[in-house]
C-alpha cells in the first residue's frame, strides 16, 4: 500500500498531465506496490480538488464493463469514476481537441436515478426499479498515462473519464429491452464500430447494479439526479482534429460530437 505522501504526488501527476496535455508516466511503474485502494484514494483526491475548485460531482462512471472494451486493454475487470458538470457537452457541440492527452470516444447508455440506490445486494431489478430515465450517451475518455494495462492506473485516472454528450431520445427503462437498444458509432461519415448494450455485462442495468454495490461498500449511495454511465458497448474510436463522431442508436435516436 502507498503512503498518504505517494498518493498526493500520484494525484499531482495526474493533475499535471491533464493541465499539460501530456501523458505521465504509469502511476503502477513509479509506485509498483501500488493497490485497489490506492488507485481509488488516488481517483477520489482528484475528485476533491476539482470539487474544491468549483465543480460539481453530478454522478459516476463504469468503465471496462464489456468484453469489447477488456480486450482491447487486457483487463478484465470493471472500475468507476466520477462525472463532473464541467465535463458535459451539448449534442452537436464542439470538443477543443488540445485539451486532451489523446481523446477517443466510446458509445453508452446513461442511466439517470429517479431513486436513491446504495448496495451491498443492489440486483439488476433494483437498478431498473430506481432509474428514472435511460438515454443515449457518447463519453470522451483520455488516458493521462502513457498506454497501461495496469487496472490501477486506470482507476486512479478516474477511468480516462473527460467529457460526457448525451442526447437522442430518453425513455423509461421498461419501455424496451435495453440489451437489445444498438448503436452505430461514425467518424465523418465512415462507420467505426458497432454494437449491442447486451455487451456491457449482459445487460446493462448490470453496470449500474456493480457501481451501486462497488459504491456501497465504500458507503456511498447512487442519489436521484445522478447521471450513470454503465459502460461503452463498443471498442474506443479515435478522435482526431476535424473529425465529426457521430453515434446512431436507431429508435432512441442520435448524437454528435465535432472535435475542433
Amino acid at each position: 500500500m502507498m503512503t498518504r505522501e505517494e498518493r498526493l504526488a500520484a494525484a499531482d501527476v495526474l493533475e499535471k498531465a491533464e493541465a499539460d496535455r501530456v501523458q505521465a508516466t504509469q502511476l503502477s511503474i513509479t509506485w509498483p506496490h501500488i493497490d485497489f485502494d490506492d488507485a481509488y484514494a488516488i481517483s477520489a483526491e482528484r475528485a476533491r480538488r476539482l470539487v474544491a475548485r468549483g465543480a460539481k460531482i453530478i454522478g459516476h462512471k463504469v468503465g471496462l464493463t464489456s468484453k469489447a472494451m477488456q480486450r482491447s486493454s487486457m483487463i478484465d475487470e470493471p472500475d468507476y469514476g466520477y462525472i463532473f458538470d464541467t465535463q458535459m457537452i451539448a449534442d452537436g457541440g464542439k470538443a477543443i481537441h488540445a485539451h486532451y492527452c489523446l481523446p477517443r470516444v466510446e458509445l453508452e447508455l446513461a442511466f439517470v436515478m429517479g431513486k436513491r440506490l446504495k448496495g451491498p445486494g443492489v440486483t439488476l431489478t433494483d437498478v431498473l426499479r430506481a432509474t428514472e430515465y435511460v438515454v443515449p450517451a457518447i463519453e470522451i475518455v483520455d488516458a493521462r498515462l502513457k498506454d497501461t494495462r495496469k487496472i490501477y492506473d486506470t482507476i486512479s485516472d478516474n477511468g480516462a473519464g473527460a467529457g460526457i454528450v448525451i442526447g437522442g431520445r430518453p425513455v423509461k427503462p421498461d419501455d424496451v429491452d435495453l440489451r437489445w437498444v444498438a448503436g452505430i458509432m461514425s467518424r465523418n461519415g465512415e462507420v467505426e464500430e458497432t454494437g449491442v448494450a447486451a455487451g456491457v455485462l449482459g445487460h446493462p442495468a448490470m453496470g449500474v447494479a456493480w457501481l451501486a454495490n462497488k459504491l456501497g461498500s465504500h458507503d456511498i449511495a447512487l442519489e436521484p439526479g445522478h447521471l450513470v454511465l454503465a459502460g461503452s458497448f463498443i471498442r474506443v474510436v479515435f478522435a482526431r482534429k476535424g473529425d465529426t463522431l457521430h453515434a446512431d442508436f436507431g429508435p432512441l435516436g442520435a448524437i454528435a460530437l465535432q472535435f475542433i
